[in-house]
């Protein structure tokens, strides 16, 4: 199924109270529903454009991530299985990631807020766009910033700033929220260099940095890793 993760946007000047409770009411029942205001201020000769989202766009990203429920024949109970995107492979590195054991994603809310959806224990396989299925492994800890983010070497712990291929690029938007770039510690239980990614027709596939999936697919996809991948079961 194509495009399992939806959101709905509201664009408008403002909200009467009645439905700006209506959009808080939904959300916090994990349907993703959000509304953006924009208004036009004259500064001189120039008009200014200005930007405010009711809720925090990084909070229904997370709900539409969330399996939705069992719906018709096209969706079925969540597996416990979780889907990773380890992607833009410009701003980092899957060698760092199998040898420090980590995932992450950044450069935006949209990229980073999913990996709260992981807790010490789940299962994660992780793919990376356009190359395959590339490793299987446990969380071991919860989601930190990369500037909490500390990597464990053979003789001590050094900040992810001094070993990371793109640490310069993390250092620089550590201070901004938004953009920062954020970290799971997984223990892997199998992986591979991006070069012996495995893929074929029919496997699942998902633009979010972590989701739920309940698509046949993704059963059907777990099904063949598990067949290809070794050590999934420790």
């Amino acid at each position: 199924m194509l495009n399992q993760a939806h959101q709905i946007i509201l664009v408008a000047s403002e909200l009467d109270d009645s439905t700006e409770r209506i959009l808080n009411y939904l959300n916090q029942r994990d349907i993703p529903i959000n509304a953006i205001f924009f208004q036009v201020f004259q500064y001189g000769s120039d008009k200014l454009l200005s930007r405010a989202w009711l809720i925090d766009p990084g909070e229904t990203q997370v709900n539409a991530s969330i399996s939705p429920k069992h719906i018709g024949g096209d969706k079925e109970p969540w597996n416990g299985e979780f889907y990773v995107s380890f992607g833009d492979m410009n701003h980092r590195s899957w060698e760092d990631a199998r040898h420090y054991g980590f995932i992450s994603g950044g450069g935006g809310s949209w990229y980073s807020q999913t990996l709260k959806l992981l807790s010490p224990g789940d299962r994660v396989w992780v793919k990376i766009p356009k190359s395959g299925y590339v490793g299987v492994g446990r969380v071991t800890e919860r989601v930190v910033t990369f500037k909490e983010f500390v990597i464990h070497t053979d003789k001590d712990e050094k900040p992810a700033r001094e070993l990371l291929k793109f640490g310069g690029n993390y250092q620089r938007d550590a201070d901004d929220p938004d953009k920062a770039e954020y970290f799971v510690r997984v223990d892997w239980l199998h992986s591979v260099p991006e070069d012996k990614a495995f893929n074929e027709i029919g496997l699942f596939g998902n633009q979010n940095t972590v989701c739920q999936p309940t698509a046949p697919k993704w059963r059907h996809t777990i099904e063949r890793l598990k067949q290809v991948f070794n050590g999934w079961d420790k």
